[in-house]
């Protein structure tokens, strides 16, 4: 990161829940090793404290120690309907904004078996119920594993599935005193008993359809939380891990954090950020040059920028093209990114924006729009916001260049569809006075980093160093 920089507005936390975006009617099944059971009962107390009505359970075993003193316990027996749960007192009055942990008889000393996973679906059913999260397997209190032959036991309504990991465990050997079925995590890994413990085995094993992801009904997301991350080293390790689990399309996102950490849970929640470079205007204003075409430190304007947006962390990057496309396109090198042709452009800035959000993966969870002719720009401060995004989860995220707003600003997916209805001339600013109040902003000390070329002239002193 460039040595200046400085990040501002650090009044925001981030929740569990926020970062797991939960939804009404949400079924969440934790899975995994690393502090599962207090990942779950964490969420459920932030949710009550949203004034919804939750229920907590699971379909193995939970340990006694671990059943929260604030939760109201129903005893289920071996109930497998609904009516002894009705008769035990799940209704309107008990869930009143509060949290109700459902578990069956004890069956081993310390432990407690829950509800079978078809009784999942009927309790989320219920109208007075806003969310229902449960456990699904075991790891014996160990951060990492992979399941068993009978594992997970996971219900068919489940919308949102969490495989989760201890960072304790990486650098550990990969045995069974540091990892549950450590024969399994090797094999479904490639890797041998003894290794170490890397981000690349635990993503191998968590986003694999026989290892984290096992049994995940076909429309629940998987969002990996990477749990226990109390130091640098391991921060490090789970930002490589969040990097390796987004290259599997099935990974949705994944959370950073250390969920017993009461007064900021998480750290990160790292999703795919696109890069839009925005390079179909007419350089009107350019004497009859083409901007996107001026020569640029042995290269052009717009090829500085898509490079620029490749050395970033964009997962993908869209070129949007328009005037002179042809003859721009000629010079975009293979593997640039995806160049698309606005044939709209002369309509305005709106169209280019329209027409890069419409070829997006639907993967992609926010976009940073990169206009073409900012020289100047380097590929730190499109991370330095993508970054910001990952710690507040912010909707929208805007560069300060010494106190002045400017380009290339991050928007959330939320906002694509108002952003696809602007029209001519309107671009993102329209936004950043509506939401004014939600947006983010990292700061840089150098004005000269957002410098854009919009003449004749700025192009004569940005190319002889002259502000």
């Amino acid at each position: 990161m460039i040595s200046d920089l400085q990040i501002i507005n650090h009044k925001s936390e981030m929740r569990l829940s926020q970062a797991l975006r939960i939804h009404p009617e949400e079924v969440v099944a934790f899975v995994g090793g690393g502090g599962k059971t207090t990942a779950m009962f964490r969420l459920a107390d932030e949710l009550v404290t949203q004034g919804k009505r939750v229920i907590t359970t699971t379909t193995t075993h939970l340990s006694i120690a671990q059943l929260p003193s604030s939760a109201t316990k129903i005893g289920c027996g071996r109930a497998r309907t609904l009516a002894p749960l009705a008769r035990g007192g799940v209704n309107a009055d008990s869930l009143e904004a509060r949290h109700i942990l459902i578990v069956g008889d004890e069956v081993e000393a310390g432990k407690v078996v829950g509800v079978p996973p078809a009784l999942i679906g009927e309790l989320i059913a219920l109208d007075v119920v806003d969310a229902v999260i449960y456990e699904a397997d075991g790891a014996r209190m160990l951060p990492f594993k992979a399941p068993a032959a009978h594992e997970p036991v996971l219900s068919d309504a489940t919308t949102l599935l969490v495989p989760v990991i201890g960072a304790g465990v990486f650098g550990a050997p990969l045995d069974d005193a540091h990892v549950h079925r450590a024969e399994i995590v090797a094999r479904l890994a490639g890797a041998r008993l003894g290794d170490t413990v890397t981000p690349i085995i635990a993503a191998r094993v968590m986003a694999h359809a026989g290892g984290g992801l096992k049994g995940k009904p076909r429309t629940a997301h998987a969002i990996a939380l990477v749990n226990q991350v109390e130091n640098d080293a391991q921060l490090d390790a789970a930002r490589t891990l969040a990097r390796l689990l987004l290259g599997y399309a099935e990974i949705d996102a994944v959370v950073i954090g250390a969920v017993q950490n009461a007064p900021n849970p998480i750290r990160e929640t790292h999703r795919r950020v696109a890069a839009i470079v925005l390079a179909a205007g007419a350089s009107t204003r350019m004497g009859g040059r083409v901007k996107q075409l001026l020569p640029w430190r042995g290269t052009t304007l717009v090829e500085n920028v898509i490079a620029i947006a490749a050395q970033s962390s964009a997962s993908e990057t869209v070129i949007v093209l328009g005037a002179h496309a042809e003859e721009i396109r000629a010079t975009i090198r293979s593997g640039a990114g995806r160049v698309i042709v606005n044939r709209e452009w002369e309509t305005g800035h709106a169209s280019s924006i329209r027409a890069g959000l419409r070829v997006l993966s639907p993967q992609i969870d926010a976009a940073i729009f990169v206009n073409a002719d900012q020289p100047l720009l380097t590929s730190d401060v499109l991370d330095a916001l993508a970054q910001r995004y990952r710690e507040t989860d912010a909707p929208i995220v805007v560069p300060l260049y010494a106190g002045k707003r400017g380009s290339p600003v991050l928007f959330q997916r939320a906002h694509f569809e108002e952003l696809a209805n602007l029209r001519d001339e309107q671009g993102g600013r329209e936004l950043l006075g509506k939401y004014r109040t939600k947006i983010e902003f990292v700061e840089f000390a150098e004005e000269r980093l957002g410098f854009d070329v919009d003449t004749a002239e700025d192009y004569e002193s940005v190319r002889n160093q002259v502000f």
